[in-house]
């Protein structure tokens, strides 16, 4: 199920990419030759050129020779995984096509199409758009972010299910911090056979992570003005 926006500012699909692009730390090369996933063995340039330090004996280095003009048709996948423990953790998937060449010391890859496939479906990025666009200023930090605020915070999270409609709580047995970026924080309310998103924007976006705290407070006390009970997730039926 997708995500139920509370309101429509959020990220543009290039900053989401880029965002994707700056914290991924494995991706999957798919040439004529076959497909190799790299751990830990690239690096991004500042208009999103992707640097690749395959390993000896990877399939790449076939690819470039055997290619016309040792320049292989290449594929990159980046995978967007939750911090947080929850069903269906890959968040979003990015994908780039477009040519390698080698260098020295590493590959270099140039997009030449940008496909982001999220919860708001497949977005075609447009390439200028992409390589000017930067991170969300929360990128980096995110995971740090949301894991202290499901393991040191959960009445927080619980506090926050004030701001959600109560039509979307139904049958929730927990809600779990899904996502943060500079425009807001998304939950994931879970059931027992399914999950919905939810997206509480803040009341301003973010600039830098020093302003993170105030924000989550206005929005915790937005909550607690609201005469609504706090969702207390019920464990399933056996």
């Amino acid at each position: 199920m997708g995500v139920r926006h509370v309101s429509t500012t959020m990220p543009t699909a290039a900053a989401r990419a880029r965002s994707v692009l700056a914290t991924a730390w494995s991706c999957a090369v798919t040439t004529e030759i076959g497909r190799d996933d790299l751990v830990g063995a690239h690096t991004v340039s500042e208009r999103g050129a992707v640097l690749l330090h395959p390993p000896e004996d990877s399939a790449l280095a076939a690819a470039l020779i055997c290619a016309p003009r040792g320049e292989p048709s290449t594929l990159v996948e980046f995978a967007d995984v939750a911090p947080v423990p929850v069903r269906d953790r890959v968040r979003s998937r990015l994908w780039l096509s477009g040519t390698l060449t080698a260098t020295r010391d590493h590959l270099v890859f140039e997009p030449a199409c940008a496909v982001l496939h999220d919860s708001n479906g497949r977005t075609g990025i447009d390439l200028e758009e992409f390589a000017l666009a930067d991170p969300d200023p929360l990128a980096l930090a995110e995971g740090r972010l949301l894991t202290h605020l499901a393991d040191a915070h959960p009445e927080a999270v619980e506090q926050l299910t004030r701001l959600v409609a109560a039509d979307s709580l139904s049958g929730v047995v927990a809600v779990k911090p899904l996502a943060i970026d500079r425009h807001g924080v998304t939950l994931r309310l879970e059931r027992v056979s399914s999950q919905a998103d939810v997206r509480l924007p803040f009341h301003e976006p973010v600039d830098d992570l020093g302003q993170v705290t105030e924000r989550m407070h206005a929005l915790l006390t937005k909550a607690r003005l609201l005469r609504r009970p706090v969702l207390r997730p019920a464990p399933p039926e056996s």
